[in-house]
């Protein structure tokens, strides 16, 4: 059985990524974090019906079909959680055919390759999930996902961090990606953005992590944020059909915007709130056609964000494909949640500003369903983040928070930092 959506007409592919299940349990407890709305876990899922890969194939396309047997949302997480947790000879877990880079296609495909980036994620996810099995009360479960991620931790730390950074995999003949011994590869952001946003990478590695972040991969000149330098291109490493592309260009050595997001939301949770805005205009698209000579240079629409965006040579600063990809998404995610502070959790609502100290103030108008609630955030002291005092309709509020009410009242909210 393989656990998953299917379309109507049954067809689809099987694979071996690593990390394409850990995504429900992810987004499940994004919606119940928001919400508080603990009964949707009990909503029965059908399983398909698929031929298991045989050991040499890494994917498959193929018709499923839905089964009768259906199991609660939790449970199909559950399964995926555990799934996941296959762990490798250095305590990290098997990437197989790939995980979130799927160019990696032979990085682990024997299955002896392990991800650093997919031991960062697999940690988030228990820290989300956990509370999720304590409201269960699934007290063994709980006990052995604490137990995992204090694994998890100590191989993250040591034999996935490289000196400098945090290396990015380990291949199936114990080659290593993102170490600075390599001629290409030397350094992936990924792991560097999610050693912060897990926070599972130690407090002093995750800045020193994210400073070479900067120093090797943000290009200010042409307002790009690489996913790894240098490229693949003639070196003896094999990691996939990621090589197969130009070196600069998509995966192998541009912007990933997906991954160049990831970091802006990595320098947000810092407080750094500078230098997270600074990245945030710098991929905006729109700032890619700030002139004439830009706009030719971007050749895409700068009203869309890019998924990729050319890293090297002539076609540096070139935007590759537009209008289907999720970074639009966490585009939107970074700005209003991690730069602006707008959170809701559990229906309440906070602000937790992370912005350039020069901003004076800013505002947001916020719907929710009938009622709105008019935000000011006032930056008298010029500061980066904090929030001082929280004022709803004149009156302070200490818990610097405030229970969203569908009832078709304005509410005017000041914010002193």
């Amino acid at each position: 059985m393989n656990i998953g959506g299917m379309k109507k007409h049954g067809r689809g592919i099987r694979t071996k990524f690593s990390d394409d299940l850990l995504w429900l349990p992810y987004v499940t407890s994004e919606y119940i974090m928001a919400t508080g709305d603990y009964d949707f876990l009990n909503e029965l899922i059908p399983y398909i019906s698929g031929e298991t890969l045989k050991e040499n194939e890494d994917e498959k396309y193929d018709i499923h079909s839905e089964l009768n047997i259906k199991e609660s949302l939790y449970e199909h997480c559950i399964k995926a959680i555990d799934k996941a947790i296959n762990l490798g000879e250095h305590g990290l877990p098997k990437i197989g055919s790939g995980d979130w880079n799927d160019g990696f296609s032979t990085v682990g495909n024997k299955g002896k390759g392990e991800s650093v980036w997919l031991g960062f994620f697999l940690y988030e996810v228990l820290n989300r999930f956990i509370p999720i099995c304590e409201y269960k009360q699934e007290n063994v479960r709980v006990d052995k996902y604490k137990k995992i991620q204090v694994e998890l931790k100590h191989a993250l730390n040591t034999s996935g961090w490289d000196g400098r950074w945090y290396r990015r995999a380990f291949m199936d003949d114990g080659q290593i990606l993102g170490t600075i011994e390599n001629d290409e590869c030397q350094i992936d952001s990924i792991a560097q953005s999610w050693s912060v946003i897990s926070n599972a990478g130690d407090i002093d590695k995750k800045y020193i992590a994210m400073e070479n972040l900067e120093n090797y991969l943000v290009d200010k000149e042409n307002g790009i944020i690489k996913l790894l330098n240098p490229p693949f291109n003639k070196s003896k490493l094999e990691p996939g059909y990621i090589k197969s592309y130009l070196p600069g260009v998509r995966e192998n050595g541009g912007q990933y915007t997906h991954a160049a997001i990831w970091a802006i939301i990595a320098n947000a949770i810092l407080e750094q709130g500078d230098k997270a805005t600074e990245y945030f205009k710098r991929i905006n698209p729109i700032e890619h056609s700030s002139s004439k000579e830009a706009a030719h240079k971007y050749k895409a629409e700068p009203y869309v964000v890019a998924a990729d965006v050319y890293g090297v040579g002539n076609l540096i600063g070139r935007g590759g494909w537009t209008w289907y990809t999720g970074s639009s998404s966490w585009f939107y995610k970074a700005g209003i949640e991690y730069i602006l502070g707008l959170n809701i959790k559990n229906g309440i609502l906070t602000i937790k500003p992370c912005i350039p100290k020069e901003w004076k103030e800013y505002s947001i108008r916020y719907e929710y369903k009938s009622s709105i609630y008019n935000i000011k955030v006032k930056n008298i002291e010029g500061k980066n983040t904090g929030v001082e005092k929280f004022i709803v309709n004149g009156e302070e509020i200490k818990e610097k928070q405030l229970k969203l009410i569908d009832n078709g009242k304005i509410y005017d909210i000041e914010i002193i930092m």
